[in-house]
């Protein structure tokens, strides 16, 4: 099977919101499953899009994922350390790992995101978890 590209959008994939249930913080961002998995190869890809000024929910959870930037540019936490990131990087996501994807104010971040099928339900971080955070990472977060 091939799914054509157009504008950061494939034929045959339906664009969903980030997250389908209620009680979390994200802003403008927009997800699309390219791959489903199958029995063999038991992994999803998917393309997540923020908007210029728009982030994913800060979260935690046992699998881990790795994801490729395709688009633009923006800002990652990963634990502990915030980094730039654009156009082709990579960045590994360990289990029990806090993170955020942060587009800049004046650009998309769009990037491709490999997870197992089989995986937990994010963690997202009460008020005692933010206080025990660093402060750089507490000015970073966006909830």
């Amino acid at each position: 099977m091939v799914r054509t590209h157009h504008d950061f959008t494939w034929s045959g994939v339906d664009v969903h919101p980030y997250k389908e249930d209620g009680g979390t913080h994200f802003k403008s961002i927009t997800r699309q499953t390219l791959y489903k998995g199958e029995p063999t190869l038991p992994v999803e890809l998917r393309y997540f899009e923020i908007a210029p000024g728009g982030h994913s929910t800060m979260e935690r959870h046992d699998h881990l994922h790795v994801v490729t930037v395709i688009r633009g540019k923006g800002q990652v936490l990963v634990g502990d350390e915030i980094r730039p990131i654009g156009l082709h990087d990579v960045v590994h996501v360990p289990e029990q790992t806090w993170h955020q994807f942060q587009a800049e104010a004046d650009d998309h971040l769009g990037f491709l995101c490999l997870v197992a099928v089989d995986r937990d339900r994010p963690y997202r971080p009460q008020a005692e978890d933010l206080e025990g955070l660093s402060s750089h990472v507490r000015e970073f977060v966006r909830v």
